[in-house]
């Protein structure tokens, strides 16, 4: 069985004259972070591998669930193509995952997120918002060819305020 957690990063500032990769949180970005991964922490379970974009939101966000989650830093790994906003190119990515691998949780942005939950699970959802976090298992011992995956768990920041 295959466990993916995929992650939509924090709300991030906009009033900053920066490129996009490198925005920052806001501080209600760092709070849902919060709320989120301390939330999830009841359900969350090891061994897990961590992947993230480099974009300082996606990041940053990873990082306040690897502190609330005690991750460590040999689970935890900075992937430069999830800096992508196409489903299409996450789910390559995943493909790639190793196969000893169980247990994967993905950092990254919309719409890849809510279009690669929409596709792989079985219950769709209009958009992940910020701090969004859905967790889908799978039937399979293989990351190569994901379907039929079942969505058993959805935390919105909005539905926990």
């Amino acid at each position: 069985m295959k466990r993916l957690i995929l992650v939509r990063h924090g709300k991030s500032a906009w009033d900053q004259n920066l490129p996009d990769e490198k925005r920052p949180l806001k501080k209600r970005g760092e709070k849902d972070g919060l709320l989120i991964a301390k939330s999830f922490s009841s359900f969350f379970q090891k061994p897990v591998t961590v992947w993230s974009s480099p974009a300082v939101r996606a990041l940053s966000t990873a990082n306040i669930f690897k502190r609330e989650l005690v991750i460590e830093d040999k689970d935890f790994n900075i992937i430069k193509s999830l800096y992508t906003f196409h489903s299409g190119d996450l789910y390559t990515q995943i493909q790639n995952c190793d196969p000893s691998i169980d247990n994967l949780m993905i950092f990254g942005h919309n719409p890849a997120m809510t279009n690669l939950v929409n596709n792989l699970g079985d219950s769709y959802v209009d958009n992940i918002p910020t701090t969004g976090l859905t967790v889908l298992d799978f039937k399979t011992n293989s990351w190569k060819n994901l379907k039929d995956g079942k969505t058993i768990l959805s935390l919105f920041p909005k539905n926990l305020r």
